[in-house]
């Protein structure tokens, strides 16, 4: 199996893979993961025994947090397998594998760490677990999928509120929102992720994927949709608001160890100084 940058991938059988995301210290989701992330679904594509996958992190206060964006300037451009860009490939493909995804969260999932798990099958969450769309207040679009997904998920009301908030999610309110399966004490996680990995694993990979496939019908937004948002995305960076959020956010901690990214729902909220003297 290939070494990866910023994740593990362990075969605990033919029929079910572990996922670990592990890029310390916060999590951050970094140019280098868009790229190999495509890369992952090509060999969960070509593994013909595999049923589960189940992603988990190695953090326990990070389950997979938003994109590193300090280095927004070296998002990859290239295109993937199915020509749309690095993470919309990842993300409409994962979802379409005839193979079962779960996200095992613990911590905090953010930004285009929500994103990816909101493409995933199933999601299941400890108490310990935090949600957030962080970007309109920091001046731009929820860009991986998270428009496209949370209307279906949470419905039309619901969806607004998360990503024009941007603020932070309990496990009991998302799982309320619809935007986790189930959410459940910490120390039930692993026994019930685990239980029901194995059990699907056990099926047949043709009945699986049968299932999926239908469903999919009805549940899952196009490629064309979601690269619409994420064209915007890449865009707003050049937005005004963005231009004078970014720095101060920066300036304040973002992307470090610390308060700003352990509260970040809470310290957006916090207009800044200017935007007040402005309003006034």
């Amino acid at each position: 199996m290939k070494q990866w940058t910023h994740f593990s991938v362990t075969v605990e059988t033919g029929r079910l893979w572990r996922i670990t995301f592990d890029s310390p210290p916060i999590n951050l989701v970094s140019p280098e993961m868009l790229t190999e992330l495509p890369r992952l679904v090509d060999q969960m594509e070509a593994a013909p025994e595999l049923r589960v996958a189940v992603f988990e992190s190695a953090n326990s206060e990070y389950f997979l947090n938003h994109y590193d964006t300090s280095r927004v300037t070296e998002t990859p451009k290239e295109l993937g397998a199915s020509g749309y860009p690095l993470l919309i490939d990842t993300t409409t493909r994962l979802s379409r594998l005839p193979v079962v995804s779960i996200a095992k969260v613990r911590g905090r999932v953010r930004g285009v760490g929500s994103e990816l798990i909101q493409a995933m099958d199933m999601r299941f969450a400890s108490e310990r677990a935090w949600f957030c769309q962080p970007e309109t207040a920091n001046g731009n679009v929820p860009g991986g999928g998270g428009l496209e997904h949370l209307p279906l998920l949470l419905g039309r009301a619901r969806a607004l509120e998360v990503a024009l908030s941007s603020d932070d999610y309990s496990s009991d309110l998302a799982e309320r929102y619809g935007w986790v399966n189930r959410a459940v004490p910490d120390r039930e996680l692993d026994t019930l992720v685990d239980t029901l990995a194995r059990r699907v694993a056990s099926f047949d990979k043709e009945s699986i994927a049968a299932v999926k496939q239908q469903v999919n019908r009805y549940t899952l937004p196009s490629a064309e949709d979601l690269q619409s948002s994420y064209d915007i995305y890449v865009h707003s960076f050049g937005w005004p608001g963005s231009k004078r959020r970014l720095p101060a956010a920066l300036a304040a901690g973002r992307n470090r160890p610390g308060d700003y990214e352990m509260r970040l729902g809470y310290h957006l909220g916090r207009q800044p100084e200017e935007d007040t003297q402005a309003s006034s």
